[in-house]
């Protein structure tokens, strides 16, 4: 890239967040996945106006660019592979509003999603998407790769939760889609076509997403067994009795030993399976799916059983 287009970008975001030192770069050029590619200029926006500059000109120039949240993915999806222009959203983390009344918050692409949960928690609200990385990973990186985790059995995943958002095209042009409202029938849903696109199709810069009620009450299970298909089949019953848990991992021996090493947290190391089991609701209702949860676990001769409250 040669040092005039340098100076056109240097003039959107100024001094501070120009980055085109070697060592600068590096820090841009991977995630925690294999493939790392070192880009040739790293930008770091504070507003819709400043991508929009940034993509005229790219565009203009044909010069790639590869939107980048923490680098928290595991697939190389913020990874520079053909050079050009790496759009740091860091600097995008404001939580622009929560609406409890009417189920909704509108936040910026780099709000951390842990921080997420904390501002709504103060309401006795939740966003319900909890991927592994949810203490440090972007509700935008959360949203190009549709994330989930433990809780998508019951809560879904991201694009369940996205009611709009405002976008930037590689053109530079500014749109927005969807709505505030949680029954949004009106037109395409383009909001899902967003979800999972991993900033092929443009740069999110606003994201609308349902919120829901914190559960009145959680329980958790911990459920040993000496057989692998057994902690399966169990999965089977549970399901099968009706019962849709808020979180349901299973676990084999070589995964209890990998996590052992790791944390040492006391697992039990000869097991061969391991059901981690959260269900949460009503006082009244998860007292009764724990029961029939640890009916369904004894019958598939489970070895050991831990409640955690």
């Amino acid at each position: 890239m040669n040092t005039l287009i340098k100076k056109e970008f240097n003039s959107i975001v100024g001094d501070s967040r120009f980055r085109d030192r070697l060592e600068d770069l590096l820090s841009y050029s991977y995630d925690a996945f294999t493939v790392e590619s070192v880009p040739d200029l790293v930008l770091l926006p504070v507003s819709t106006a400043e991508i929009s500059a940034i993509l005229k000109v790219a565009s203009e120039h044909q010069i790639p660019v590869t939107a980048r949240g923490a680098g928290s993915s595991i697939c190389g999806a913020p990874v520079p592979v053909n050079g050009g222009i790496v759009l740091s959203m860091t600097m995008m983390n404001r939580i622009l509003e929560t609406n409890t009344p009417d189920r909704y918050c509108i936040v910026q692409p780099g709000v951390i999603n842990g921080d997420l949960q904390a501002e709504l928690a103060k309401s006795a609200f939740f966003y319900p998407p909890d991927p592994g990385s949810m203490a440090f990973s972007t509700i935008g990186g959360n949203l190009a790769q549709n994330a989930g985790g433990p809780r998508c059995l019951k809560y879904g995943v991201t694009s369940d939760y996205v009611l709009g958002m405002e976008v930037v095209l590689a053109s530079g042009d500014v749109i927005r889609f969807g709505s505030r409202n949680v029954k949004d029938v009106t037109g395409y849903r383009l909001s899902g076509l967003f979800c999972g696109s991993e900033g092929t199709l443009g740069v999110v810069t606003e994201i609308t997403l349902k919120v829901v009620p914190l559960p009145e009450a959680y329980r958790t299970v911990l459920a040993v067994f000496n057989d692998l298909d057994d902690s399966a089949a169990t999965v089977s019953d549970i399901i099968g009795a009706g019962i849709l848990p808020a979180a349901l991992e299973l676990l084999d021996k070589v995964l209890i030993n990998t996590v052992e090493d790791a944390n040492n947290i006391g697992l039990p190391r000869e097991a061969e399976g391991l059901l981690l089991i959260e269900v949460d609701g009503s006082e009244e209702q998860v007292e009764k799916e724990l029961a029939l949860i640890v009916e369904k676990v004894l019958s598939n001769n489970a070895v050991d059983i831990q409640q955690a409250r």
